[in-house]
């Protein structure tokens, strides 16, 4: 793909590790009183880096996304007992995390008085003056490109693109079917593809 070679902020691919995790084990304990503190430490520790990530690509600053990150934890402790496994913890998680990160955008969109997509922009123009963002132009142009997408197609680019999720993963994620993600990572790509050339 003509965008491959773009990066954002450190995203670190950890993928693999995650198919060493015994899920079923990890949930019982959370579940049970007796070893609750320590298997939530264990799930801080596995999945705090990949989940800040995704919910950076959402919210874009650095505190913010810190924030975000502890209350989305705050709600995966709080909700554990009724996670009734119908789906992957990770997946569970991943949508905690991103309607936590779409509630603080609405919230700060609101007291902007400005629409969310809007809002995006703004921040991800602020980019360039974060001192913890240390990416080339290109990277800069990829987040603009990104910012001009509906809200939704930000959502399964970076998904999909970034965090390289499946389609079912998504799914599960965003309470979406697979051929509607499919339509809206393709018309993503499109418009970023476009945005880029004629930048």
């Amino acid at each position: 793909m003509y965008i491959r070679a773009f990066t954002f902020l450190h995203v670190k691919q950890i993928n693999a590790k995650f198919s060493l995790i015994n899920e079923e084990q990890l949930i019982a304990n959370l579940k049970n009183s007796k070893t609750a503190s320590k298997a939530f430490d264990e799930l801080v520790r596995l999945y705090k880096e990949r989940l800040y990530w995704h919910i950076r690509k959402i919210v874009i600053n650095h505190d913010d996304t810190d924030d975000v990150l502890q209350n989305t934890f705050i709600k995966v402790y709080k909700n554990i007992g009724g996670f009734k496994e119908e789906s992957k913890l990770f997946s569970w998680m991943y949508r905690i995390a991103t309607n936590e990160a779409i509630t603080f955008l609405n919230k700060n969109a609101k007291k902007s008085n400005v629409p969310i997509e809007e809002y995006q922009k703004e921040l991800r123009s602020s980019l360039q003056d974060d001192e913890l963002f240390d990416g080339d132009t290109i990277q800069i142009i990829l987040q603009k490109a990104i910012a001009e997408l509906p809200h939704k197609q930000q959502l399964v680019f970076n998904m999909k693109y970034f965090d390289e999720l499946k389609y079912e993963e998504m799914s599960e994620i965003l309470d979406t079917s697979v051929g509607a993600l499919k339509a809206s990572y393709h018309h993503a790509v499109k418009k970023i593809e476009s945005y880029i050339k004629n930048y």
